[in-house]
């Protein structure tokens, strides 16, 4: 046969083939993507054989948010309002760091004595609205809102928690209205997290009845002080209490760390105090609106009485007395007083990915690029490389909302009733959901900013700025790989107390309740399970993130054991550190899916908890995914669920899309407070005014 015709009829089948092929991809986009033609309205079909038990989703937006409020949302939006009335208070785009440190000092005194916004009078009384207004200032400036927090969270809060009422009579109302605007003088140079190993000393001269303040070498220099560098006249410094010995050899015993009010600048003149040297740490990644400073102390004399002794005292004659036996018992107590500062932080940076995520997703529902040959753009968002970067990360942003509502709601109620076992909860949920939180918030912000392409990069649409202030939330209040390694350290140590029959607290009741069960071997009926309503039972998730953690507390426990026989303590917690870390993050994983399924029960609405649910079962099932390697190891899920659990996860985040509008628009975020031009409520006025921000 002529090799000439064999190739034509091969190239003539081709394209027929091709033709064929193209029809039916035509065919098939018109279904999913109708064109409007005309006055006829066009239904457009949806994916049938996915969605078969899956009935369209009908979100009130008014309904879901007001479930989604808080006590406070008043108190909020008075914030909102009143920097909304007051442009000249509003951060903008382009500001030296000295105009930026001026104008948050404005816009706090502003709030507080003409807003009438007294944050103060809520840290111990009502720490929720606390926690509320902090949230609501740092969505105006990330800036304001830790200068806010210096100034009452943490140079307040010590005075408060730490003092005693002598301390509350004199301090309060100059903390209050700012007249008193102050430091918290922690971190050295050389110690940030071992705040055991700080070096500055206060020594007892009961010659004067006064402590002598000093910084014995570069090391012990006070840094990165919050209000230092401008405008604070006060510093809670954090030094070794030392008592003179009253022997022959002239010698001090070291009574561990305390807290000290130091004054730093004259009231009157705002000058330097003698002794005291303060100097500027200078231009920072983010947060240039706060003056952080550098204080080193000579020999610095300040009365007995701003010793705060709530937890340990010195008498006139230099005798010293506390109602804690030890050392270790003080230094924990007072590092348990000043948890307040975790939890607003876990609570912040949810704001902060709220915003990120709203501005995200409104831009790529607004966004259209590419499409079908001869077709309209379709918006980004019904890509599925869009949907998988976005969606689960909405979802997140919902089961935050609700686990750091209860971390909220369980410190107060510690505040209250200073119930031990509380306080323990407490510190442990704090540490987790602040480290788990604001690193992953860290990641996400970069995360919407490449989603949302060159615009993304525009510093009027915020991911940067909000992405170099946020950053330093990993550090702060707490290193997140620290904090981490305290939830792993009191894992074990609840793991122990099981095994002991000792009591457990609330946050690791699971342990109690299950623990035995989730350490057997894995169900091999069940581990096949791969029906959409089993891999959407609540149960089933909990459990599965339940039996991840289990495996894990099991496993290090083991190891620790093994290696601290050859390497001892400290070299076997070095040795298996990576996996205490993941061991904590699968428990507070664990912490959050509890409180998202309660969340989802509690929500009296049927068609906001159907919403619910269904961002619910996507962070359960995207969490699952992205550790299979960790079930199918030890056969928890068999080849075809883990396949199952993966395609129905992909087809939730399509689910999710189809209502991201709703849900982001639940955060009741106006647009005065994300202050982005590509997301704001209304699309057709975002093209708009991204143009005039560049003079069109």
């Amino acid at each position: 046969m002529d090799p000439q015709k064999i190739s034509s009829k091969g190239v003539r089948n081709t394209e027929e083939n091709e033709e064929t092929m193209n029809r039916r991809i035509n065919r098939l986009t018109l279904h999913l993507n109708p064109v409007q033609h005309l006055d006829i309205p066009v239904h457009p079909l949806e994916l049938l054989a996915c969605a078969a038990k899956v009935k369209a989703i009908n979100v009130s937006t008014v309904t879901l948010s007001e479930y989604m409020r808080g006590k406070h949302r008043d108190i909020q939006e008075q914030v909102f309002a009143y920097f909304n009335a007051r442009p000249e208070l509003q951060t903008p785009i382009e500001i030296s760091k000295d105009e930026h440190r001026e104008l948050c000092m404005k816009q706090l005194v502003g709030l507080v004595r003409e807003g009438g916004i007294r944050p103060f009078r809520y840290v111990v009384d009502d720490p929720a609205k606390y926690f509320a207004i902090a949230e609501a200032v740092g969505s105006v400036d990330m800036s304001l809102g830790i200068k806010m927090g210096v100034q009452y969270s943490l140079w307040g809060g010590s005075v408060i928690n730490l003092g005693t009422k002598k301390h509350r009579d004199k301090y309060f109302n100059g903390i209050d209205n700012v007249d008193y605007p102050g430091c918290f003088a922690m971190t050295e140079l050389h110690h940030g997290s071992n705040v055991q190993g700080l070096q500055t000393v206060a020594t007892f001269d009961p010659l004067t009845d006064e402590f002598i303040v000093d910084t014995p070498n570069d090391g012990a220099i006070k840094w990165w002080i919050g209000n230092a560098a401008v405008h604070g006249k006060f510093a809670t410094v954090f030094a070794k209490l030392m008592l003179p010995t009253h022997d022959t050899k002239g010698g001090v015993t070291d009574m561990g760390v305390h807290a000290f009010i130091v004054p730093i600048r004259d009231m009157k003149t705002h000058k330097t105090l003698p002794g005291v040297e303060i100097h500027d740490c200078g231009h920072k990644v983010g947060l240039n609106g706060v003056d952080n400073g550098a204080l080193r102390f000579r020999s610095v004399r300040i009365p007995r009485d701003n010793l705060l002794n709530r937890f340990g005292d010195v008498s006139r004659d230099g005798k010293y007395t506390s109602s804690l036996p030890s050392i270790n018992k003080r230094f924990a107590a007072t590092l348990g007083e000043l948890v307040g500062g975790r939890v607003g932080l876990a609570y912040s940076s949810v704001g902060v990915l709220k915003i990120a995520v709203v501005i995200a997703t409104r831009y790529s529902l607004l966004r259209q690029q590419f499409g079908p040959p001869k077709q309209p753009e379709v918006s980004i968002l019904d890509y599925q490389s869009q949907q998988h970067k976005l969606m689960p990360m909405l979802a997140s942003t919902y089961g935050f909302h609700f686990a750091t509502l209860h971390l909220v709601e369980k410190y107060s109620e510690m505040k209250k009733s200073h119930d031990e076992e509380l306080i323990g909860d407490v510190h442990a949920l704090s540490a987790g959901l602040k480290s788990y939180i604001t690193s992953y918030t860290q990641k996400s912000l970069s995360t919407c900013r490449e989603a949302c392409g060159g615009h993304g990069y525009a510093a009027v649409n915020r991911f940067g700025s909000l992405r170099n202030d946020h950053d330093i939330f990993q550090t702060f209040e707490g290193d997140n790989t620290v904090l981490l390694q305290q939830v792993a350290g009191l894992l074990l140590k609840q793991y122990r107390e099981k095994f002991r029959g000792g009591p457990l607290t609330v946050t690791w009741n699971y342990l109690r309740q299950s623990m035995n069960s989730y350490l057997a071997q894995p169900n091999p009926v069940t581990a096949r399970w791969e029906g959409e309503d089993h891999l959407r039972d609540p149960n089933f998730q909990l459990d599965a993130f339940r039996y991840r953690t289990s495996r894990l507390l099991q496993s290090v426990a083991i190891r620790l054991q093994k290696h601290s026989k050859t390497l001892g303590g400290f070299g076997a917690w070095n040795r298996c550190l990576n996996h205490l870390l993941t061991l904590a993050e699968s428990h507070i994983e664990s912490f959050i899916l509890e409180k998202f399924i309660e969340a989802v029960k509690n929500c009296p609405d049927e068609s906001s908890r159907a919403a619910l649910k269904l961002v619910c079962d996507l962070y359960a099932l995207d969490r699952i995914w992205n550790d299979i390697g960790t079930y199918r190891n030890v056969d928890y899920v068999a080849p075809n669920k883990a396949k199952a659990i993966h395609k129905l996860a992909e087809y939730l985040c399509f689910q999710v899309k189809n209502i991201a509008r709703e849900l982001v628009d639940a955060f009741d975020l106006p647009d005065y407070v994300t202050r982005a031009p590509i997301g704001v409520q209304t699309p057709s006025e975002a093209y708009s005014q991204y143009t005039q921000n560049v003079g069109f």
